[in-house]
């Protein structure tokens, strides 16, 4: 392979580039956004910065499986991780980070309290939990080591499997069952999974602890090795100055090894010679020859549009029109002269306002939408990172899950909707809109434009369904290869920077 086409330059995509430009391969990237990053991005105003995609990034430390790819691109020194963690809260209850370090497993002592009559099951299912993590952790590792190395984990992953593998079949609500009675608690471990839009009867048991790690609500704990000499289970990051610091640092490595990105650059098909693809046609009319050609973004409109049904396997036709897609997000940005705070004393919380989490994902669905009374997040960007805001201001992002289309057009309901879900916010810290210096919507209709999903916005890309496969990596034709969320690596920062490494691998042993 000496010349490569990379499709979407967002996560996936520049780290898909910033290996092939490193190991000398002419790639070029294009992208139909006049910028890069797609939703793993910042937006800037008035001196404000926030981020509108992924927010708190896992295994991005030194030793762990993300940061090891960015010191293989070489950008590991060029941005600054900062440990992170969230909190959660109910309508009566409230599961937050104390302010004096309460143990590694201070958040199931706080279970106890709120829950006394299932301590016995917090206590077993904690058991589960620490089978969990500690399968993932080897599990992600095995993907950036050696074929040696990666052995013995593997023997790892199986003797922890032993242990839980009678629960594989399950689906999170059965698996709850068991353990719990009250839906509150049951909610406590499910409430993650509106993110995703995927119902808990239909998400799979043992994923509730993988959503669910310790690491995530209190960076202070120690990071633990499994089987006190393998690796350490992974930590939680913000990055310093906004998520766009990292997306600016691997689209330098790319550049920085000859690679090209094209930004407003929109490619209107994928050539292909019998079984082979042989390069791009761009909507400009120019034709670009390439060996290998890597494509992100929403199945349907990476090969059903840029190479055509009539075109694909009638058996892959039928798997793109099956893959399951999330829903779409509601985000109001604001840049305000009061400090928030005292009211939040970490950068995220989840603030969680229903117990029925199954009712409300299938209402999403459905194309409900619940105007931030179900639910949202609050994300004061400026908390870990003051130079987000001008001195003494914050900024602050307000994001709620919304159905990609709503009965009357997300456009028309754009200021309505902003009102309602700042009402909501303002039972949290209040003042908002009064101290809002600026405001910024993104409706699931702007998110359609960034990332070039017309039909339909997923925000975090393939719904996790039991039973629902995803698009390999390796597609029907030879050199063509599906990255991205939509693909088998699945959602999430470190899942793109893992499973790109993976796929470039693949596609250089296969020329």
């Amino acid at each position: 392979m000496t010349k490569a086409v990379v499709i979407g330059a967002g996560m996936a995509g520049l780290i898909t580039a910033a290996y092939l430009a490193k190991d000398g391969i002419e790639v070029d990237v294009f992208e139909q956004s006049d910028q890069i990053g797609g939703v793993t991005r910042s937006m800037k105003k008035d001196g404000f910065t926030w981020d509108i995609g992924p927010m708190i990034v896992e295994t991005l430390g030194p030793d762990e499986p993300g940061g090891i790819v960015l010191k293989e691109i070489g950008c590991a020194d060029k941005v600054e991780m900062i440990s992170g963690d969230r909190g959660v809260v109910f309508p009566d209850y409230s599961v937050q980070k104390p302010d004096e370090y309460g143990g590694p497993y201070w958040r199931k002592d706080r279970l106890k309290e709120v829950f006394p009559d299932e301590a016995e099951g917090i206590e077993e299912f904690y058991k589960i939990c620490d089978t969990i993590t500690d399968l993932v952790t080897l599990d992600r590792m095995t993907k950036v080591r050696g074929p040696i190395r990666s052995a013995f984990l593997k023997i790892g992953m199986a003797l922890l499997y032993l242990k839980i593998k009678k629960y594989e079949t399950m689906n999170a609500k059965e698996l709850l069952d068991i353990f719990f009675k009250d839906e509150k608690i049951k909610a406590f471990f499910t409430a993650i999974l509106a993110d995703l839009v995927v119902l808990p009867s239909e998400f799979i048991g043992l994923g509730i602890p993988f959503f669910n790690p310790e690491l995530a609500y209190d960076f202070r704990i120690p990071a633990k090795r499994v089987f006190g000499i393998g690796p350490r289970r992974v930590g939680f990051y913000y990055v310093a100055g906004g998520i766009g610091k990292l997306i600016d640092a691997i689209a330098e490595a790319v550049t920085e090894n000859g690679g090209n990105i094209h930004t407003a650059t929109a490619v209107k098909k994928i050539l292909t010679e019998g079984e082979n693809v042989v390069g791009v046609e761009l909507e400009n009319g120019k034709t670009v020859q390439a060996d290998a050609v890597f494509v992100s973004g929403d199945a349907r409109e990476c090969f059903f549009k840029l190479i055509g049904k009539d075109r694909l396997p009638t058996d892959f036709v039928a798997q793109i029109e099956d893959v399951p897609l999330m829903e779409s997000i509601f985000m109001v940005q604001l840049g305000v002269d009061i400090d928030p705070t005292p009211y939040q004393n970490c950068p995220i919380i989840y603030y969680v306002n229903t117990y029925d989490i199954e009712g409300a994902v299938y209402l999403t669905r459905d194309g409900e939408y619940h105007e931030g009374k179900e639910g949202f997040v609050i994300y004061i960007n400026s908390f870990h990172s003051p130079e987000m805001a001008p001195k003494g201001m914050h900024s602050i992002t307000i994001y709620t899950i919304a159905p990609s289309d709503i009965e009357g057009g997300w456009n028309e309901a754009k200021e309505e909707m902003t009102e309602k879900l700042l009402i909501e916010a303002e039972k949290i810290i209040p003042g908002l809109r009064k101290h809002a210096k600026v405001t910024i919507t993104l409706t699931p209709d702007d998110f359609k434009k960034i990332t070039h999903m017309p039909d339909h916005h997923s925000f975090g890309g393939m719904c996790p369904i039991m039973g629902k496969e995803a698009p390999k990596f390796k597609t029907p034709y030879r050199g063509l290869w599906f990255i991205g969320s939509q693909s088998e690596a699945g959602a999430g920062v470190w899942a793109q920077l893992v499973c790109s490494r993976q796929v470039f691998r693949m596609a250089k042993k296969e020329f």
